[in-house]
């Protein structure tokens, strides 16, 4: 690990809206025709009431700032979302490997249908799919597709 290498830590109460504004940048990014149900202020609020005190939730940091955000509930890996600027340099690599150390029995996730780099890297890291949906189950009406990871035996 070089000294420019992002930290990974629990997210402290602090951490909660530096962490909704890069779920919200890297959402606009990578999702851009994903209806958003929620206000900026909501996911805000969201992630300060309810994210970073009620679920394990971790950061990278990096240059004083948080530029990586993973949420584990129960085994549920509910959201990994980088700056769009801190892409490709490995820390999502090294979130998903924290949640396999942190759920050794395994992880399931969701993603929409539309982000084929999500899907990329979740199979790179051996989740595979398990069933894909038309989006009646989300808030954002899109389709999606569930992923399970499983330790191997």
């Amino acid at each position: 690990m070089t000294t420019d290498d992002p930290i990974l830590r629990r997210a402290v109460d602090a951490d909660a809206l530096d962490a909704a504004d890069v779920w919200l940048r890297s959402f606009r990014a990578a999702l851009p025709t994903v209806r958003r149900p929620r206000t900026d202020q909501e996911v805000r609020d969201y992630f300060r009431e309810v994210v970073v005190p009620k679920r394990e939730t971790w950061v990278a940091v990096a240059e004083r700032a948080v530029v990586g955000v993973m949420v584990l509930d129960e085994a549920l890996l509910s959201q990994l979302y980088l700056e769009p600027r801190w892409r490709g340099r490995g820390i999502g690599d090294r979130l998903v490997a924290l949640a396999k150390e942190r759920r050794p029995d395994g992880l399931e996730l969701w993603t929409f249908q539309v982000n084929g780099p999500a899907q990329r890297f979740y199979q790179r890291h051996g989740f595979t799919e398990a069933e894909r949906t038309d989006g009646t189950g989300n808030e954002e009406r899109e389709p999606d597709v569930r992923y399970v990871w499983r330790p191997a035996a």
